[in-house]
């Protein structure tokens, strides 16, 4: 059963929110400003001063409910989504994931642009039918009893787009644990699952890396990676732990994702909002606190190790399924020499992006929705 669903957030929520907002003890926090030691001390200040006077929760959830937004159980599990039909008369079905620290806010300002490319100088019929669900444990999705891992996530979302909605095959599309889940999708859904199209490379071969140059990126991405692990190691070993602070800190939750949105972009000047609007932020930002969903979105880094990490696991077979491969220049996660995407990837198109960073959706939309529907005409 396929449901209508409507984010509505009652007041009282918000109004405690913004409450302890208020509330925090900024005298007991070191004043140190920079972003070297984590999150900016003037800028999560100055960004909460904001959220509390100036900043609508409701004209934001009016923004995502200006869709058709939907919930439906697969597998004992409620999953929101929106879906857009396409304008034109047979539209590619399209999967597009999120990952974290992010949510289906992602996407709200590209939905259209996907759905309905005549409204935007483009043809109807390269439309696609979008379908933007909430990972489970993210945001109106419903909470896995323990912590759950993309692979399994994938056969959730192959059983929402082939069972629940109907759709023959499908087009996947992700970065982050959205382009992991599309691995996933790409190797053991391959029958329905017909193109994978990432701008992100999460996962490993298990072979690992064979030329020097392969060596050689390996070397760099380790090195590259240390100041980053902090908070991976933390969501994939104890959760809870961290989960215990944060459930009662708004503050802490936004320091904790903003810090993310900070490094792994492509901003002028080290100026976040150079790229983010404040709005967009605290609306990310509170799609986790009104769910109370921090807790367990962070058990997806738990599940991936569970399910055997980064490498793809023993069983791993060539992904033969056409992937296009989006690298921009600024994505935190450096992409491998082609050489070794084509030994996980049959790689049909290989898009060197001119700028743009981990959020693409945010930071290059129209390259990245320009790039997937490029793509999807090949297949």
């Amino acid at each position: 059963m396929i449901e209508p669903f409507k984010v509505n957030i009652s007041n009282e929520i918000i109004e405690k929110i913004y409450d302890k907002v208020k509330k925090y003890p900024w005298d007991e926090m070191p004043n140190v400003d920079g972003w070297d030691h984590g999150t900016n001390f003037s800028y999560i200040k100055e960004i909460s001063k904001y959220w509390v006077k100036d900043f609508n929760w409701k004209k934001h959830e009016t923004n995502i409910n200006k869709f058709s937004n939907f919930k439906t159980k697969v597998e004992d599990i409620n999953i929101h989504f929106i879906k857009e039909k396409g304008s034109g008369s047979n539209p590619m079905p399209l999967l597009i994931m999120h990952g974290w620290p992010g949510s289906i806010v992602e996407f709200i300002h590209i939905i259209e642009k996907l759905a309905h490319p005549e409204k935007f100088g483009g043809k109807k019929e390269d439309s696609f039918d979008v379908i933007v669900p909430s990972l489970p444990g993210f945001g109106f999705s419903g909470k896995p009893q323990v912590p759950m891992g993309p692979r399994k996530m994938a056969a959730i979302f192959n059983k929402l787009m082939t069972k629940n909605l109907g759709y023959q095959n499908y087009l996947a599309q992700g970065g982050d644990w959205g382009a992991t889940i599309s691995n996933w999708l790409g190797h053991d859904h391959f029958k329905s699952c017909k193109g994978i199209h990432l701008n992100c490379l999460t996962m490993r071969h298990p072979d690992g890396p064979k030329s020097k140059k392969e060596k050689d990126w390996e070397s760099k991405f380790i090195k590259d990676q240390i100041m980053q692990d902090g908070y991976r190691t933390q969501q994939s070993t104890k959760p809870q732990t961290l989960s215990y602070a944060m459930i009662d800190s708004p503050v802490g939750i936004a320091a904790w994702i903003i810090e993310k949105f900070y490094f792994w972009s492509d901003l002028k000047d080290n100026n976040i909002e150079s790229v983010y609007s404040k709005d967009f932020l605290l609306t990310n930002i509170m799609i986790y606190i009104v769910t109370n969903t921090f807790n367990t979105a962070s058990w997806i880094y738990y599940g991936r190790r569970e399910e055997g990490g980064r490498f793809f696991s023993k069983d791993f077979h060539r992904i033969e399924v056409p992937t296009a491969a989006a690298l921009f220049p600024a994505e935190m996660s450096e992409w491998p020499p082609k050489s070794y995407a084509e030994r996980i990837f049959n790689i049909k198109r290989w898009t060197k992006m001119s700028k743009g960073g981990h959020f693409a959706a945010l930071e290059q939309p129209d390259l990245l929705v320009n790039d997937i529907r490029e793509f999807a005409k090949t297949l």
